[in-house]
């Protein structure tokens, strides 16, 4: 059975667990520390989960985990793919139900990489990520989510002249939430790539409706200090190269990174003060059939190199180290599932010339194509 067999058997076996992803979620509160999330967090993620089907299930899901914050807060992240059952769901809510904004964007997004010899398909595939702001959101979650894309069936690499790629992603998820079309930012956009080294690749593409207008962009792959921040100050990154240097150093110190990966905002007037820098420990390539496997010792140098920072809370570094398990075998009510969990990345965000958050972006897989 081959991976989109196996999501597609156990969206099928989910569908008989119950009806939302609160449902779903519900079965994992003993297996989330309480340091992570608390409970009165963990109603407010559910809160949103309800408002999704069950099925997205099939699909990775998991939390952003801010471990500056005291507080035992956290976003929600799932996805969904065109063509499948959850998608069809939003599609009929979009027919039915005008004023649900976030149906309306992913049918938008979806009709687009249905049409025939669809060039969106053809980059970033089927798939996209919805990222629900909860435990960063004052007063509740926004009224949309952020939405993401991956170039994973034509990865964007820097040297390569894919400035038409990068173009349509942008203004697939530009037009999809609403947003009116803007030059000076597509501009933008194009010089972040075009300023890409060789041996990078651009892994996703970003907008948040319900936060200030930008285009958010995770390049990966530079492969030393000089070059991403040779990077930056060719992209007019407004900030200061020495403070990206002097956190690369801490940790280079501590602890064997691989890559380094940056995340901007690029708006109309150039690019954000804020920087999201992603150490590498382990690359992860998406077609990899052991993407989402982890060693579970892979991660402790960095989280040992974490714990120096005086802005990390120490009891949400402990829980976090215990978060990576062996597949876990779980029953429901139509019979075995096995769970994954493990962390996708860390990022570190630079903003006013220093080290100010970090926060740990987890994952849960869960999969019924398990023999019985």
């Amino acid at each position: 059975m081959d991976i989109d067999e196996a999501v597609t058997h156990t969206r099928d076996r989910l569908a008989k667990e119950g009806s939302t992803m609160g449902d779903l979620l519900g079965n994992f509160r003993n297996r989330v520390s309480r340091v992570l999330i608390g409970d009165p967090e963990w109603e407010r993620v559910l809160e949103c989960a309800r408002k999704l089907p069950i099925t997205m299930g099939a699909l990775p899901f998991g939390f952003e985990l801010p471990l500056h914050e005291p507080k035992p807060v956290a976003d929600f992240g799932a996805s969904l793919a065109s063509g499948t059952a959850p998608a069809r769901s939003f599609e009929e809510i979009a027919r039915t139900d005008k004023a649900d904004a976030t149906a309306r964007a992913i049918a938008r997004l979806f009709e687009q990489m249905e049409t025939e010899d669809s060039p969106l398909r053809q980059i970033v595939g089927r798939k996209l990520m919805l990222e629900y702001d909860i435990g960063s959101a004052d007063g509740g979650t926004g009224p949309l989510p952020g939405m993401f894309l991956r170039p994973g069936e034509r990865p964007i690499l820097g040297a390569r002249g894919q400035e038409d790629h990068v173009g349509t992603v942008v203004d697939a998820l530009v037009s999809c939430v609403g947003w009116e079309a803007n030059r000076a930012e597509r501009d933008n956009v194009r010089q972040a790539y075009l300023a890409q080294p060789e041996d990078t690749r651009m892994d996703s593409f970003g907008v948040f409706p319900s936060r200030s207008r930008s285009i958010r962009l995770a390049v990966m792959g530079f492969k030393s200090q000089k070059e991403i921040c040779s990077y930056l100050t060719n992209t007019g990154w407004p900030g200061e190269t020495s403070a990206v240097e002097a956190v690369i150093s801490r940790f280079k110190e501590r602890a064997e990174i691989v890559r380094t990966g940056a995340n901007v905002d690029v708006q109309e007037a150039g690019l954000g003060p804020t920087l999201g820098l992603t150490l590498i420990v382990k690359q992860r390539y998406t077609k990899d059939s052991r993407y989402w496997l982890d060693g579970l010792t892979d991660w402790d140098p960095f989280l040992e190199a974490l714990g120096h920072e005086d802005l990390v809370v120490a009891e949400k570094l402990a829980a976090l180290a215990d978060w990576v398990t062996k597949p876990t075998t779980l029953f429901g009510k139509s019979g075995r599932f096995v769970l994954l969990r493990g962390i996708h990345h860390i990022k570190l965000v630079i903003s006013e010339d220093q080290l100010q958050k970090a926060k740990a972006y987890v994952f849960m897989v869960l999969s019924g194509a398990v023999p019985l």
